[in-house]
């Protein structure tokens, strides 16, 4: 049975006292109180005690210990103080009166109940954790008092001294009479505290050892570069700079290690191996790459269609698919989605047509359009893989590919680069180019391209590539696939007048260094040599055109001939010369046997004139005007229809006995493409039959043995030749139809075109009456 005796509280503020500690303690008011109570009624002979207790906010303590007052006096620095041994834990009761000033209460002490077999297991675990904690802490003094405790409530009880502890934990072991109750919670939170502790402290040794592996490189570096100076090797070989530049760069960890370990080489090699220039001019590479830069793009769309439509007349597809790209990263930015980086998130848009139509500059118009930099890289004419994958570094003068000098040169990894003229690369034993350009120009994969010479990944994924091209059938199909094609087939005659005022007058008055109001421009004069003096799918003969007569009239200014040059469509003749193209369809077709066909080429579309002639000799089929197989094939596809048919047509079987002859004028230039079928059955037929083919009429489409004419490509492009040639029906094939949507609405207002599904439905309209072809033949 426990007795119950009145102390003097002493409340302690952040201190939790637990029975057996000692602790010094500073007295304030309230502490001096309660300690000269303690001492009054404890008299000259008697030991004064008092109840320290911890002082709680919301609600009276309810457990505290009593302790002695060992000692009363002062610290160093002279404030009063007291050191007080905490024996027994004491629950505390009401308020009682009592001596002094302090607040007395009744306790009763708490003493811990006889050890278990559990209790003492859980005893000894806990010893075990405080003992791993104090080794590390190499506290030996502590550990020996910490075996030599016994009694468990007493172990448990010196978690009073634990630094890690809480003041709340504290309190609550205090407040936990159990003592196996008492040993489960110090056990929980000592694990947790040694499993963190252990954790730090390895942390702490890594960073440690760390520093002194640190120290010791620093010093063997300092000794080698004296002892390099020592025999005479020059001066240091700047390893130090490099690891410097290394560690201060921005750039992704992987390429950093990389570039780390040819530090490590750097360091490692001598002056004398010439691998450390190689390993030098790496790393100049890799630092000078912007692997963590990008530009930010301009997502005002309206801003950007501006910018295109102020830049360039017409190209509306393209200028579409550039608004497009624009509004989808516009929308994605808006949403929080990302829209930097990551496999496919990039473009590849390959602009295909004729030169002059402007594909390089649209390049530059969409790099402003964006705010990105804008980089061009020229392919015509490579056949070495190197030009884009790198070199070896072991080769010398190895240098990375273009793809990654254009990265530098752009100073972002967001730039647009254009791939120029990439029809014009080619293969030898050198490797083939565009099979390295697959994986660059595949948004699947370039987000991990890879170039021989850095022997690094490289996200190519959101750089926009615009690849050009004047013949798309010239690229190979796999590296087609990876591309958008966005075709640019050419500009009407209006356009090419609407461009020349906007854009060509002023940049060549410029070139010319005169002023607007000293050499003026008619429109009738611009589309006099639009129409008379180029016959181009672009507009850069036309350029050239103006740049000459700018020319002379600065001449003329400059003697003082006269003081101002009005240039009109009379005017061209003594500036320029005279027209070189005038409509000749109708003195080409004026005698049976020729015909008016249309063609696509690298320069754009063209008319294309079939001779035929019949005479005396071995039967047979002569085809000349340097062709390729396929038109040959087609020359005699026709021949067979025609002779298949010859009852209806009109035609005396016996002329097949003769020899016949097909030819394509302008031998000088190679032929070839399936779209010239019909215009040979036509001019087959004309000839045969002595019926002209009429003059304003063209004609494109292959024909099948049976008569039926098949689809071919090109088709707006060689209705602006039909245009430009003077034109007034053309026959297409019917399945080609759908293709009449991309060609401009005044083409279609100038010309009659006639979709035909059957080569005699052109044979029905083409050729004029017999009566006409006799006079023409009396002509």
């Amino acid at each position: 049975m426990t007795e119950t005796v009145q102390l003097p509280v002493l409340f302690l503020n952040d201190v939790v006292v637990l029975p057996g500690m000692v602790v010094p303690i500073e007295l304030d008011e309230t502490a001096r109180a309660a300690i000269d109570a303690a001492r009054l009624a404890a008299g000259e002979t008697g030991t004064p005690r008092v109840l320290i207790a911890p002082r709680l906010e919301d609600r009276y303590a309810t457990y505290g210990v009593s302790a002695v007052v060992e000692k009363v006096g002062r610290f160093a620095g002279g404030n009063p103080a007291a050191v007080l041994r905490a024996e027994d834990r004491a629950s505390i009761g009401s308020g009682v009166t009592g001596p002094g000033v302090a607040l007395w209460v009744e306790t009763e002490s708490v003493p811990d109940a006889e050890p278990t077999e559990t209790t003492r297991e859980l005893a000894e675990q806990y010893r075990s954790l405080v003992v791993s904690i104090l080794e590390r802490r190499e506290a030996w003094q502590v550990i020996n008092t910490v075996r030599g405790i016994e009694e468990p409530g007493a172990l448990a009880d010196t978690s009073g001294y634990a630094p890690y502890l809480t003041t709340d934990q504290k309190r609550q072991v205090l407040e936990t009479p159990d003592v196996e109750e008492r040993l489960r919670q110090l056990i929980e939170w000592t694990t947790d505290y040694d499993t963190e502790d252990e954790v730090n402290d390895k942390i702490s040794q890594d960073v440690q050892e760390s520093l002194e592996k640190n120290q010791r490189e620093f010093l063997l570096r300092q000794q080698l570069a004296a002892i390099r100076k020592e025999l005479g090797e020059g001066e240091p070989d700047g390893s130090d700079d490099y690891r410097a530049r290394v560690e201060s760069a921005d750039l992704p960890d992987a390429v950093r290690e990389a570039a780390m370990r040819e530090v490590e080489k750097l360091e490692r090699s001598s002056d004398q191996n010439p691998e450390a220039g190689w390993i030098r001019t790496w790393l100049d590479t890799v630092l000078d790459l912007p692997w963590n830069v990008r530009t930010e793009d301009s997502n005002d769309v309206a801003a950007a269609r501006a910018v295109l439509d102020a830049d360039h007349h017409g190209l509306d597809e393209v200028k579409d698919r550039i608004t497009e790209y624009l509004a989808v990263r516009a929308r994605r930015a808006e949403r929080g989605l990302d829209v930097i980086g990551g496999r496919g998130s990039g473009a590849v848009i390959l602009l295909g047509g004729p030169p002059g139509v402007g594909k390089t500059s649209l390049g530059e118009s969409v790099a402003r359009t964006l705010g990105r930099t804008f980089v061009r890289v020229a392919l015509g004419g490579v056949r070495d893989e190197a030009e884009i994958r790198g070199h070896r570094r072991t080769y010398v003068g190895a240098l990375p590919g273009r793809i990654v000098r254009a990265i530098k040169e752009a100073g972002s990894m967001n730039p647009v680069v254009l791939l120029d003229e990439v029809d014009k690369v080619g293969a030898d034993y050198r490797g083939d180019p565009a099979a390295a350009l697959l994986e660059v120009l595949d948004p699947a994969q370039n987000h991990t391209f890879r170039d021989h010479y850095l022997e690094l990944d490289l996200d190519l994924s959101d750089v926009l590539f615009i690849a050009t091209a004047n013949v798309v059938e010239q690229i190979p199909s796999a590296l087609l696939d990876r591309m958008e094609l966005v075709t640019i087939d050419g500009y009407t005659e209006d356009d090419k007048v609407a461009i020349a005022r906007d854009f060509l007058v002023g940049r060549q008055l410029e070139r010319a260094a005169v002023t607007p109001e000293e050499v003026t421009i008619s429109d009738e004069a611009l589309a006099e040599i639009a129409a008379n003096y180029t016959r181009e799918a672009g507009v850069r003969q036309l350029e050239r055109l103006l740049a000459k007569a700018f020319r002379k009239a600065a001449t003329r200014l400059s003697t003082g001939e006269v003081d101002r040059v009005d240039i009109g469509k009379e005017e061209l003749k003594d500036l320029i010369g005279r027209p070189r193209f005038t409509p000749d369809s109708h003195e080409r077709t004026d005698v049976p046997g020729v015909a008016t066909g249309l063609a696509v080429t690298g320069l754009g579309g063209d008319v294309l004139y079939v001779e035929t002639s019949v005479a005396e000799g071995k039967p047979g089929l002569t085809v000349t005007g340097q062709l390729g197989d396929v038109m040959k094939e087609s020359a005699s596809i026709a021949l067979s229809w025609v002779r298949a048919h010859a009852d209806e047509l009109g035609v005396d079987p016996a002329v097949f006995e003769r020899s016949i002859h097909v030819h394509f004028p302008a031998g000088a230039v190679p032929k070839d493409g399936p779209s010239a079928g019909v215009t040979m059955v036509t001019a087959l037929v004309s000839l045969l039959t002595g019926r002209p083919v009429r003059g304003d009429v063209g004609m494109t489409g292959e024909v099948t043995l049976s008569g039926r004419v098949l689809p071919i490509g090109g088709v707006k492009q060689k209705l602006l030749a039909a245009q430009r040639a003077g034109l007034a029906e053309v026959f297409i094939p019917e399945r080609n139809e759908p293709d009449l949507d991309d060609v401009p609405e005044e083409i279609l207002q100038e010309l009659t075109v006639r979709p035909v599904g059957r080569v005699t439905d052109i044979l029905e309209i083409a050729l004029e009456s017999s009566g006409a072809g006799e006079e023409a033949q009396a002509a």
